[in-house]
């Protein structure tokens, strides 16, 4: 093995200053985060711009729907708050209405637990004689001779009973319904309402700022005109007063005296001598237009539904035979979809066939790994 000579320094140093660069290149160049050779710095600054805009707009966005969303929340507890409200006073009206009107006494099998059942029970009539009393020894402990009449009319009963529950449980599923949807429309339009009512009192107050400052400016040179006229509409109130006094008919018999200063249908009770034979006939004749006028719109409220149901029938049945139609092409379709599937399926299976007899020679990994491996 020879000296190292100063020339072979020198060489390897440049080698090793070179290779030291070629990697420092790598860097720059293949780190795409950090690289700016072949880049627009003008363009990138300008895309950094406009993202910070972007996400300052984004941010004033997001506050102005904070604000409606704080805003919302609190119209919801309002309105949260009344259906709470109005729930406890549906409560509280069922309960004294329970207590008022469905007493123990008056339900339907109150007989078969009456603690006083067996004071009221009369003598034991089994042969349908009235003269068997207590006393002729007719009845006895654990004897029931009508076991199997009393038993189906209980089962007829309880059937009965069935059906009419079934009957209020379809009413009371309907009323809750309509009132689902009633409470929905209701909260849809506080909801239009107070968006409404913000944008009104934006405007308002601004129009009210405008106009305090004339109305101060007025109200000075009103209250002395106001306080002259008071004084002379009081001096001129009293004169009216003195000589309605002085000619009135407190004390006469004129019939127009009953009549009242709020209007034409109300009367002084100290004064008035009763209706008049015009005035009851008027009365009696307004009330039968008002029973001809119900009755008339009870039989148009009975024909508009009829005329719904009908169309609810006719909507329904045009529904189901859409239906229908819509299956039956779905599966036309779906088998049509089937066979193209397999159809294609055959033809892929076969073109691999013919490529693997065909194509021998196959790409390994080491073609790929000889791409990017230099800076130049």
């Amino acid at each position: 093995m020879g000296a190292v000579q100063p020339k072979d320094l020198e060489q390897y140093s440049g080698l090793a200053k070179r290779r030291h660069g070629e990697l420092c290149r790598q860097k720059r160049i293949f780190n795409a985060r950090n690289r700016i050779i072949g880049g627009d710095i003008e363009a990138w600054d300008v895309q950094v711009r406009d993202q910070k805009i972007k996400e300052a707009t984004e941010k004033a966005r997001h506050e102005t729907f904070a604000a409606e969303m704080r805003q919302n929340d609190k119209i919801t507890c309002i309105l949260e708050g009344r259906e709470r409200r109005d729930r406890k006073n549906l409560c509280k009206t069922i309960n004294d209405f329970q207590q008022s009107c469905q007493k123990p006494e008056t339900r339907r099998e109150f007989d078969l637990s009456d603690p006083l059942a067996l004071k009221k029970d009369l003598a034991w009539q089994s042969d349908k004689d009235v003269q068997n009393t207590v006393s002729g020894i007719q009845r006895f402990m654990g004897e029931d001779l009508n076991f199997h009449e009393r038993k189906k009319f209980q089962e007829e009963q309880n059937r009965e009973w069935f059906l009419q529950q079934q009957r209020e449980w379809k009413d009371a599923r309907a009323a809750q319904k309509c009132a689902e949807d009633f409470y929905m429309k209701t909260r849809l339009q506080f909801d239009e309402t107070a968006k409404h009512l913000q944008n009104l009192e934006r405007a308002t107050r601004k129009a009210v700022c405008a106009a305090v400052k004339e109305f101060n400016k007025s109200q000075a040179t009103e209250s002395a005109e106001r306080k002259r006229l008071e004084k002379k509409q009081e001096q001129e109130d009293n004169l009216a007063e003195i000589s309605n006094l002085l000619r009135g008919d407190l004390l006469s018999e004129n019939p127009q005296q009953a009549a009242s200063s709020f209007g034409p249908h109300r009367v002084v009770p100290d004064r008035w001598k009763g209706m008049t034979r015009e005035q009851l006939e008027q009365i009696r004749l307004v009330q039968k237009q008002q029973v001809q006028e119900k009755l008339r719109l009870q039989g148009e409220a009975r024909q508009r539904d009829m005329d719904w149901d009908r169309r609810r029938l006719q909507g329904a049945r045009t529904t189901l035979l859409f239906e229908r139609q819509q299956r039956r092409q779905q599966r036309d379709l779906r088998r049509a979809l089937d066979c193209s599937n397999l159809s294609l399926a055959k033809e892929q299976l076969l073109q691999k066939k013919h490529m693997k007899e065909v194509c021998i020679n196959h790409v390994t990994e080491d073609y790929f790994t000889q791409f990017n491996t230099k800076s130049r």
